[in-house]
């Protein structure tokens, strides 16, 4: 089970779900820049590259990836998508093939795709060597480590689809949101002490600690999380939230309205007890907007600092 949930957390969350850059990636010595962004093709052919995919017919396993081929213009290639695709809303009318993680060969055979655009964490692996095997193309997206990478990932996808001029307009968007970002971040005062919640009902509660792509997005927007004891998601705990004592609680809209919005959320363990739940301090931001690092990543991040009080 934990598997899955991280996956889930991941794409929605994300992945991209990894995601936006946190303050000690900022401040690396030049020396450990990270390598230059990429995209790899799974191939039946030798030697294929993302030059040589036929893209007319393209199964896309990933939300963030779904919002991006969308937001190219590239959406009416699209004949299926994963679980994990919900935006944009017309995504809901295309057929799905199941969890990204989970992948059946027999259903995406039967929309004859041309390839298949999915994040780095997609499998079983055997199930896409079937497909590889079949003439279908897998061209794997990794998920941006830094903001940088996220602006590489849309041009990359440009460069894929053949929609490169769109893709710039889209990464340029992208950065200057970020940038603007960084901007209020550096004129809050002090950093809004901050807990992530990943819910998915009352029994499916996750904290975020340090690593995740809702720590790396409260470290974008100024803030600091609340837990820094350990790396990726537990379970949430009466102990654990009420040691945070976050003044802020952030959760993906989709996962508040799964527990009965803010006052379910209070009636949560411990969460009551905690400065952010004394005052009904609450932030519930679109999941694939907070934790994809996709397209609408910058209005999550002005939502969340506008929260915090940050000047527009």
């Amino acid at each position: 089970m934990t598997r899955g949930l991280l996956a889930t957390t991941l794409a929605v969350a994300v992945a991209l779900a990894a995601v936006a850059c946190g303050r000690g990636a900022e401040e690396a010595p030049a020396a450990s820049a990270a390598p230059a962004y990429a995209l790899t093709v799974q191939s039946a052919t030798p030697g294929r590259d993302a030059r040589d995919v036929d893209t007319s017919r393209i199964v896309v396993a990933g939300g963030p990836l779904t919002e991006i081929v969308f937001a190219l213009g590239a959406g009416d290639r699209v004949v299926g998508v994963d679980r994990t695709s919900i935006f944009p809303p017309e995504v809901r009318a295309l057929p799905s093939v199941g969890m990204f993680g989970e992948l059946g060969a027999e259903g995406i055979l039967a929309l004859s795709p041309t390839a298949i655009v999915a994040t780095t964490e997609a499998g079983p692996a055997a199930v896409l060597e079937q497909l590889a095997a079949a003439g279908v193309d897998i061209v794997r997206v990794p998920d941006p480590t830094r903001p940088e990478d996220a602006a590489e990932r849309v041009r990359a996808l440009g460069d894929l689809l053949g929609v490169r001029p769109r893709a710039g307009e889209v990464a340029g968007a992208l950065e200057r949101g970020v940038d603007a970002a960084r901007r209020r971040a550096a004129a809050l005062e002090g950093r809004p002490r901050t807990l992530f919640v990943y819910a998915r009902g009352t029994k499916t509660l996750l904290v975020s600690g340090r690593g995740t792509p809702a720590d790396r997005m409260i470290a974008l927007a100024g803030g600091e999380n609340a837990i820094s004891g350990f790396d990726g998601f537990k379970p949430l705990t009466a102990e654990a939230v009420v040691a945070a004592a976050p003044d802020w609680i952030l959760i993906p809209r989709r996962g508040l309205a799964s527990v009965g919005e803010v006052d379910g959320l209070l009636a949560l363990p411990g969460v009551a007890r905690t400065p952010a739940g004394e005052h009904r301090r609450v932030v519930a931001i679109d999941d694939l907007a907070l934790l994809g690092f996709g397209p609408r990543a910058p209005e999550a991040l002005a939502e969340l600092q506008t929260a915090w009080g940050a000047a527009p």
